[in-house]
């Protein structure tokens, strides 16, 4: 499984295994008032010799024994079992049924994984036992334990197994927060089969979105990018600090061979924390929903509202009845915090979000016309998005856009009642010879005051549409048409 990244063509793969002349450089270290100094020589064709002094205050401590050594008996072996369908060219199959036979075989693969619990909970990615028909947990002493699939949330690509045994080893959770970019880390896990494999490096980045779960309806990306050593099989397994805290589920690489080639990606503890609570109780995530769409802000747009740099989220369409809308916000409006975590990219909005559930209250920090402000927002959940999308579809189907008169409107037209068609494109008005500016007043025989009463209208017809009403000159309108 992979996707394309814009990374001078090297591919984003999820980490699990299947079965000059004119000058030069001299660097010396020193130490001068127990201070680290690295004495830079340069030479040059236009200056023979100059130096430059750089110092450093105190070199930072890279052993990792005392944190690897707590945390190495807390990763575990993932094997799985799994039915693969292949292709292959059987001539007699190709002629007379003009396709490849299709071979289905069992295979195997394998990653990694995180003991959470001491009685056998272990956290590791979806596409490490997505499919698969048996779990197998290998602990690091080679006790080996059938697991149960507790649940699994591909949005995130996390997963939680449990086995049966006690007293194992956990690896305490850190805060993912508090990473700094810079910062060592380290990762542990299964590469090529290789058991309780450790490496190190350093954070790279942060909030990194690589559209690798982009097949995924309302997937969350904000990874922690580091260039420690992850290969097929360190999928699942533990990233740490040198505290020995856990700080990421090590999950994917951008690799032009399927090897590491210096990036690696892993989901931060932050979430994971939440999705694994959700997991362990309901046996599903309790996403919460702000309700909106977004883009990034631009230098215009960061100007216009008169930021001292180009920071937050634009609000391009607010979702009737969502959280975003109950709360107050409107199109155009740029998101700055959420919960008092800045959101600057779309990556850092997911993550603070993806910490709520629906029903959860928090402070939110928006700029409307160039003036900051906060509002309370009471997290929405799906029910609200899935009804968004309806709407939309049946948007769409008709062709149409729509806007609520007011009574002062109503009046000057002489009607009760009536919502206005504002623009009509390609779909069933623009068919049924339905124009610009016509008031609907009736829908089937029901009348219409709000937009909500087109689109209940519609749902309840049984196959036919016809609508009444008028235009702003007086003149009656009469339209038919039907739906399936």
């Amino acid at each position: 499984m992979k996707t394309n990244i814009n990374l001078k063509n090297a591919a984003i793969v999820f980490a699990l295994g299947l079965t000059g002349a004119a000058a030069g450089y001299t660097i010396a270290a020193k130490t001068i008032n127990n201070e680290k100094t690295v004495v830079v020589k340069e030479t040059s064709v236009s200056n023979p010799t100059s130096y430059s002094t750089v110092r450093f205050a105190g070199a930072e401590d890279t052993d990792f024994t005392t944190a690897a050594e707590g945390a190495i008996d807390g990763v575990v072996h993932v094997k799985t079992k799994y039915i693969q369908e292949t292709e292959y060219d059987n001539p007699f199959y190709q002629f007379f049924f003009g396709m490849p036979q299709q071979q289905v075989q069992p295979a195997q693969a394998s990653g990694s994984g995180v003991i959470i619990s001491k009685d056998g909970y272990i956290v590791t990615n979806n596409h490490v036992v997505e499919n698969s028909t048996s779990i197998e947990v290998v602990l690091n002493d080679r006790r080996s334990y059938d697991a149960k699939l507790i649940g699994r949330d591909p949005q995130t690509d996390l997963a939680l197994l449990k086995i049966d045994a006690d007293n194992l080893t956990v690896i305490p959770f850190g805060n993912s927060d508090n990473l700094k970019i810079g910062e060592w880390v380290i990762a542990i896990g299964n590469p090529f089969n290789l058991t309780s494999t450790v490496t190190a490096g350093i954070v790279s980045a942060k909030a990194r979105n690589i559209n690798i779960l982009d097949h995924q309806s309302g997937a969350i990306e904000s990874f922690i990018q580091t260039d420690a050593a992850v290969n097929p099989g360190n999928s699942g397994g533990a990233l740490i600090n040198k505290a020995g805290q856990l700080v990421g589920i090590n999950t994917a690489i951008a690799s032009q061979t399927g090897n590491f080639a210096g990036y690696a990606f892993a989901v931060p503890v932050s979430i994971v924390q939440k999705v694994i609570a959700d997991l362990m109780e309901y046996g599903t995530v309790q996403r919460a929903l702000l309700g909106i769409h977004i883009t990034d802000v631009t230098a215009d747009e960061a100007k216009q509202n008169n930021l001292d740099k180009i920071r937050g989220i634009h609000v391009q369409d607010v979702m009737e009845g969502g959280a975003a809308d109950n709360a107050g916000l409107k199109d155009g409006d740029i998101i700055l915090s959420i919960g008092g975590k800045n959101t600057n990219t779309i990556a850092e909005l997911q993550e603070a979000i993806a910490r709520f559930r629906p029903g959860d209250k928090t402070q939110l920090g928006y700029v409307r016309n160039g003036k900051e402000n906060t509002v309370e927002i009471t997290f929405s959940d799906n029910k609200v998005a899935e009804s968004s999308a309806k709407s939309r579809e049946m948007l769409e189907m008709l062709g149409a856009s729509f806007e609520e008169l007011q009574a002062s409107d109503l009046k000057k037209y002489g009607l009760k009642n009536g919502v206005q068609v504002k623009s009509v494109k390609s779909g069933k008005f623009m068919r049924a010879g339905i124009g610009e500016d016509f008031i609907i007043t009736e829908i089937n025989g029901q009348k219409i005051s709000k937009i909500s009463d087109i689109e209940q209208a519609i749902n309840a017809s049984r196959g036919g549409v016809y609508i009444e009403g008028q235009y702003p000159n007086g003149k009656a309108g009469y339209y038919a048409f039907g739906i399936k």
